[in-house]
C-alpha cells in the first residue's frame, strides 16, 4: 500500500479555517493582541503541502469566520525573554484595548545560561496578570518536546528539554491562577516528530505552524463550550 503524503489538507492535527471557525462559534472578540519573542511573531520555514503561514494567520482566519470585523495587531519579536516581552510590549498591548490576547513566550528563558524558574515564573506573572486582567480573555502556551527534533544541538537536548518542560509547567500553574486559557503542546504528539521543526533547531516550520494554531483554536473553542 502506498504512503500519503501528509498535507495540510488531510492532516488530522490542523484544523482548515472553517472548521476553526464551527469551533469559534459565538465568540465574542472583536480585538485580539498578540505579545511574546518569536514564537509569538511566527518565525518559521517552509514545509511542502503546507501554506507558510503563522499559526497566527490560521486563528485570525477562523475567528474572522465569525467575527469578520476583527481588528488585530502581533507585537512579537524574536530573542525576547519575558522580562523584555513586558517592557517593551505591554503598554502598547494594553493601549489597543484587547478583548482577546495571546501571549507565547518564555522560551528564550530557558535557553539562557543560567536559569531560574522561580524567577521565569515571577516574570512570567508579571507580564500576564495585567494582560488578563485588561482584556478578559488571555491564552498562553507550553513548549513543544523537543525530542524529536533532529536539529537541535544534541549537546544540550537533554537539558533543554527538561528547562522547557519546567517552564511549560510554571506558565500552566500562572494560567490556572489567572483563569487564563492555557494550550498544553508539552504533550502533544507532534513534538516529537521531525515533521515540525525548522532545519535552525528552534522554530516550527510551516506543519509545526499549523499545529499550534489549531491547538489554540482548539482551546478557545474549548472556553466557549464548543469543544
Amino acid at each position: 500500500m502506498a504512503t500519503v503524503d501528509l498535507t495540510e489538507s488531510n492532516d488530522p492535527y490542523v484544523l482548515s479555517p472553517q472548521e476553526g471557525g464551527a469551533l469559534l462559534r459565538g465568540a465574542p472578540w472583536t480585538r485580539l493582541a498578540i505579545v511574546g519573542d518569536s514564537v509569538a511573531k511566527g518565525i518559521s520555514e517552509p514545509r511542502r503541502g503546507y501554506r507558510l503561514d503563522s499559526w497566527s494567520d490560521l486563528v485570525i482566519a477562523a475567528l474572522r469566520e465569525v467575527r469578520p470585523e476583527l481588528a488585530h495587531i502581533n507585537l512579537g519579536r524574536r530573542d525576547l525573554v519575558t522580562a523584555q516581552v513586558q517592557e517593551s510590549q505591554l503598554q502598547q498591548a494594553l493601549d489597543f484595548k484587547p478583548d482577546l490576547v495571546i501571549a507565547l513566550c518564555g522560551g528564550n528563558d530557558g535557553l539562557r545560561k543560567v536559569f531560574d524558574p522561580d524567577a521565569a515564573e515571577r516574570d512570567l506573572e508579571a507580564l500576564f496578570t495585567p494582560l488578563r486582567e485588561s482584556s478578559g480573555t488571555l491564552v498562553t502556551s507550553g513548549f513543544f518536546d523537543i525530542i524529536g527534533n533532529p536539529h537541535f544541538d544534541p549537546r544540550y537536548r537533554d537539558m533543554a528539554r527538561e528547562r522547557l518542560a519546567v517552564l511549560s509547567q510554571r506558565m500552566q500553574a500562572v494560567s490556572e491562577r489567572l483563569d487564563a486559557v492555557y494550550v498544553d503542546m508539552q504533550t502533544h504528539p507532534t513534538g516529537r516528530e521531525e515533521s515540525v521543526w525548522s532545519t535552525d533547531g528552534i522554530h516550527l516550520n510551516a506543519r509545526g505552524q499549523a499545529v499550534l494554531g489549531t491547538e489554540i483554536i482548539r482551546a478557545l473553542g474549548a472556553r466557549l463550550g464548543n469543544a
